[in-house]
């Protein structure tokens, strides 16, 4: 069965300087393309000039390969990571371990990456070039001559005329929280959007997920049809043991061996369930069906229970599928009978036809054994194994008796 993680951050609360610190991480990964592309284009320059080195330079460097980086699945992880940690973002990742990422994916989280370096690149430069820029700023009016901006190229004029820059430039550091504060707003808007799964993902991650339920409760009902029977099978054979323990030592010896056998059953259907769960071949036991409905029926018998049954029809013909349900619907329907009516007789009737199986079983009800509504999961059991199958079920008290009565189609309706 495959696996899949299904991983839901629960948005955290994230503060501007989170989102900032998530800017300056977009701004630290500008660096080493810049760099590639200053030892790329000289080693180009003489093939194809200056120009044209430096050009092609910047388009694989700054563009190809950017996105190229930004479609890798590990790099879309960290970049989920990131941005629900400092942009305090819930991001589904649903993302199949077993398979490899979708291109749409892809290229939404290559998007994602560029937009991360863009406009953390942005960010990132003015606050470098910002603080000496100031500084210079704050000192023109004292200053004769021209006066370079920190490491700009821009220059203003010193002296008193140029006192005007100073409020501007005492005002910039509070222009660029708030254009900080946007852009990450406008990152937190994006990353859902862009790293979170697409309408078609969540539709697959649904299935799947419907997938592991209905198998979880199909080895739900498996436990629970085979080792409560055994267990059931060796309560009636214990009680009966116990009653005539000092009067009939051959009938308790033979309690004993049949209490043995069906413990030994109950723990290869238990070894067989728990090698589903481990999916685990060799552990596996092959899952019964109505060829082994005598053996079934024989095993109850062992345990004084009076069942007449009446078996007509090819098993043989009967698919996999429906051979098995009916089978657990059997057993189940015997436990039941065993757990709620004691030692009175139960009937059993089960006919395959051509078209569907018709299977009934009723035992008289037994006032020393009265039934529990909601007592167990027995019936509900046997209602999603009928299903599952899209046949009919109907359980219930009728005339004095406990009758269940059940319909399977051996092909699926159209």
């Amino acid at each position: 069965m495959p696996r899949a993680r299904e991983l839901l951050a629960i948005p955290a609360r994230s503060s501007t300087w989170q989102r900032y610190a998530y800017l300056v991480v977009g701004a630290a990964l500008v660096p080493p393309y810049g760099t590639l592309a200053g030892f790329v284009a000289p080693a180009l320059e003489g093939g194809l000039g200056a120009t044209a080195a430096w050009g092609l330079a910047i388009v694989v460097c700054a563009v190809v390969l950017p996105i190229a980086t930004g479609m890798l699945p590990a790099v879309r992880e960290l970049e989920i990571g990131a941005a629900r940690r400092l942009l305090g973002v819930g991001i589904a990742d649903l993302q199949t371990l077993d398979a490899k990422t979708s291109w749409p994916t892809r290229w939404r989280s290559a998007a994602w990456f560029v937009t991360h370096l863009v406009i953390g690149g942005v960010i990132g430069s003015v606050t470098v070039v910002l603080p000496p820029a100031l500084v210079s700023a704050c000192f023109a009016p004292f200053e004769s001559g021209d006066v370079q901006l920190g490491r700009l190229d821009a220059t203003v004029p010193g002296g008193p005329g140029s006192a005007w820059i100073v409020p501007l430039a005492l005002l910039s550091p509070l222009a660029l929280i708030y254009i900080a504060a946007a852009a990450g707003a406008l990152l937190s808007w994006l990353s859902p959007r862009l790293l979170g799964p697409s309408p078609t993902e969540r539709l697959a991650a649904a299935q799947r997920q419907a997938m592991r339920l209905a198998e979880r409760n199909r080895l739900a009902r498996e436990l629970h049809d085979s080792v409560g029977h055994a267990l059931s099978i060796v309560t009636v054979q214990a009680g009966a043991a116990e009653r005539v323990l000092d009067n009939d030592p051959v009938f308790v010896r033979d309690a004993l061996t049949n209490i043995q056998t069906s413990a030994r059953n109950g723990l290869r259907d238990l070894d067989h369930v728990l090698g589903l769960l481990r999916d685990d071949v060799v552990s596996r036991a092959p899952t019964p069906t109505l060829a082994d409905l005598r053996q079934l029926i024989d095993s109850s018998r062992s345990a004084s229970i009076d069942i007449t049954a009446e078996l007509t029809g090819q098993f043989d013909d009967v698919p996999q599928a429906v051979s098995c349900e009916a089978f657990r619907i059997v057993q189940e329907s015997l436990t039941n009978a065993a757990r709620h009516a004691g030692r009175a007789p139960v009937s059993l009737r089960l006919k395959v036809g051509a078209d569907e199986l018709e299977l009934e079983l009723t035992n008289p009800l037994n006032g020393n054994h009265p039934r529990h509504a909601g007592g167990g999961r027995g019936l509900d059991g046997i209602r999603e194994r009928v299903m599952s199958l899209r046949g009919d079920v109907s359980a219930g008290a009728d005339s004095g008796q406990w009758r269940i009565a059940v319909r399977l189609p051996l092909r699926p309706p159209p």
